[in-house]
Formats: structure tokens, sequence, C-alpha cells
């Protein structure tokens, strides 16, 4: 029997504010590729291509109760796993990363959907361990061997940007469980002694882009390039910036990595400050939504998937960001639904579809 209540509850503003997004994406694409057939016809019908594939998968989701999913949320984090481990052997690679798969004709980045079987992943153990007293850290290890294991073969490829998100989205989910105080003060201890361990396990050009991110004037013709290009593009944009099409950063290609990790950068040098204030105030709006789903939501696991999904899309949004206007290292986190890339938009997109799920069914 059909449930007019799925109708009733489904956020259609959530879904209109995305695909604005995406639209604005899609338009920034278009003037990127202005100036080359090639890149207007792989970069702009591709990402139309993917936002139709991304809606496809979104549609499915929605039709599908999100508990009954959670009964699977294991094996399908399992399943990317096993992905990201044929990564390491046969995958494909692109300027030294071995990031991608071959797939019945496509080109898919496993990393990119461990993100969100991970969130399942995490949601379905605490969901199903809620205790009255508060957790310590041997009640964490399970899901903290959870994220080692999926963090291992991703930092191997190297991907050192979607590795760190891994630990962004299980802190934030942490955050949301009943934790004891002292297992926290433990983990930040443990954090800030760790953590400059990490520098003798980074690569070279990783090294460059960290010290290059306190002064890109030590290298500005190699790994600190992108940064001072991408903020001499923020910072001409003034307040109604150039005009479509009109930036002389992105225009004259002085700006690398346009399509994807500094999309942003050529959204502020055409529409400047307004244009901005206008895309950031969607992502805040979207951000808003997750979060007010994940508290109405009467199941500990929608709830658990809702915050992981808003974080998830809050942190890449973020980092974004701060790495084009120099306030954090390069670290080729894509603008989510904005940047160019198959792979993010579905992950993003299967995320929302979530969100959605989640909201059309929070009287269950």
């Amino acid at each position: 029997m059909f449930d007019r209540r799925l109708v009733l509850n489904f956020d259609i503003v959530l879904l209109i504010s995305v695909l604005l997004v995406a639209f604005l994406g899609v338009l920034n694409l278009k003037s990127i590729g202005s100036s080359s057939a090639e890149m207007h016809s792989v970069f702009f019908y591709k990402q139309i291509y993917w936002i139709l594939i991304s809606l496809g998968f979104l549609f499915v989701i929605i039709n599908i109760n999100y508990l009954s999913i959670a009964r699977y949320a294991y094996y399908l984090h399992l399943i990317s796993l096993v992905l990201l481990v044929l990564v390491l052997f046969y995958g494909k690679t692109i300027f030294g990363s071995q990031r991608w798969l071959y797939i019945g004709g496509f080109t898919l980045q496993p990393s990119e959907l461990a993100k969100i079987t991970l969130i399942l992943a995490l949601a379905k153990f605490y969901s199903e361990n809620i205790s009255p007293r508060p957790y310590t850290i041997k009640d964490l290890f399970f899901p903290f061997l959870i994220l080692l294991t999926t963090f291992i073969p991703i930092y191997l490829q190297p991907d050192l940007g979607t590795a760190g998100l891994l630990f962004i989205i299980f802190f934030s989910m942490v955050l949301f469980i009943n934790i004891n105080k002292k297992s926290i003060y433990y983990f930040l201890s443990l954090f800030v002694v760790l953590l400059p361990c990490f520098w003798f396990f980074l690569k070279d050009y990783q090294k460059k882009r960290i010290m290059t991110f306190f002064n890109p004037e030590l290298d500005p013709l190699n790994a600190g390039y992108q940064i001072i290009q991408s903020k001499i593009a923020v910072g001409s944009g003034g307040l109604i910036g150039k005009g479509f099409k009109m930036g002389t950063q992105s225009q004259l290609r002085f700006l690398p990595e346009q399509h994807t990790d500094f999309v942003f950068s050529v959204w502020a040098e055409e529409w400047g400050f307004l244009g901005c204030i206008f895309l950031l105030l969607l992502y805040f709006f979207i951000i808003y939504r997750g979060l007010s789903i994940a508290y109405n939501c009467r199941s500990f696991f929608g709830s658990f998937v809702a915050v992981g999904v808003t974080f998830l899309i809050f942190s890449q949004f973020i980092i974004n960001v701060f790495m084009t206007v120099g306030l954090f290292p390069v670290v080729g986190v894509p603008l989510p639904f904005f940047s160019y890339g198959g792979s993010s938009l579905l992950s993003c997109m299967i995320g929302i579809a979530f969100l959605i799920n989640i909201n059309m069914r929070k009287f269950k």
C-alpha cells in the first residue's frame, strides 16, 4: 500500500539546491572550456552525463527503505575494500597516482564510493551498540579497525586528501555518540603526539605542498605555482567579477587544474564576491538541511548516516574553498557537485539520496 507520507516528506528543496549547485558547476565548466573545443566536449558534456547517471542512482536509492540497506552495510563496505585493493594492482595511473579502475567502459574511483560505505558501516555499528554507559577506547576498536582498513589502501594510492577525509568522517560521527571524556583526551593527546610522525611518511611532493602552504614564494614556479595563481584569480574577481568567460587567469591558462581542484577560483574570478556568497549560501543550506534531517530522524542508524554524509559534504566544501584561497594545503579535494569528476559527483549524490530517503521515512 502506498504511503502518502513518503511524498509529503520528500525534501524537494534540498534536491533543487543540490541541482542548482551542479548546474552552476556545469556553467563554470562551460566557461573553462570556451577557449578549447577539446576541453569543452570532455568536461562540459561528460559532467552533464554524470549528473544524469547520478540522478538515476538517487531515484533508485530513495525508493528503497534505508533501514533495509542497513542490513547490508558491512557487505557494501567490503565490496568497496575489495575494489580499493584491486586499484593497487590493476588501477589506472594518472599524474603518479593509481586511483582509478576501468569497469564496463567507465572509469571509477573506488575511494569516492568508500567514503559512503564507510559511513554506512560506522552507522550500523553505532546504531547496534547503543549503551547507557559512555563509549571507551576499547569499545571503539572495531570502528577504528574499519577506518584503518579503508585508510591504508587509499593512502597507498597515494590519495592523502581522501585518506584524511576518512578520519574527519570517523571523528565527526564519534562526536555524536556518548563517548567517555577521558577517551576524547586520549584521542587528542595521541593525535598531537603522532602528527609530527606523519611527516616521515609523506612523499616529497606532499612535503613541498605543505611547505609552500606556509610560504608559496618558496617555490613559485612549481609547488607554489597553483596557490599563487589561485589567489590572484580569486582576488581579481572583485565585487561583481569579470563576467562569464572573461576571467583572464582561467582563459589564458595561468590557473592549473581549473576543472577539478580550483573550480572555485574560476567562479570567484568571473562572478566576484557576490557570486561567491551566493554559492556559499547554497552549500550552507544543504549542510543545514542535512543536520536538520539527522536531528529529526527517529532511527539511530538514519541519524548517524545523515551526520556522516553532512560532515562529508561540509569538510570537502570547506577544504576546497580554503585550499583555493591559501588557508589550507593543496590536497586534491574536489568541490562537491561543482568540480568535474564522475566518481565524486556520484558519491555525493548517493549521500544526498540517503538524506532524502531518511527524511521521507523519518516517521518510521
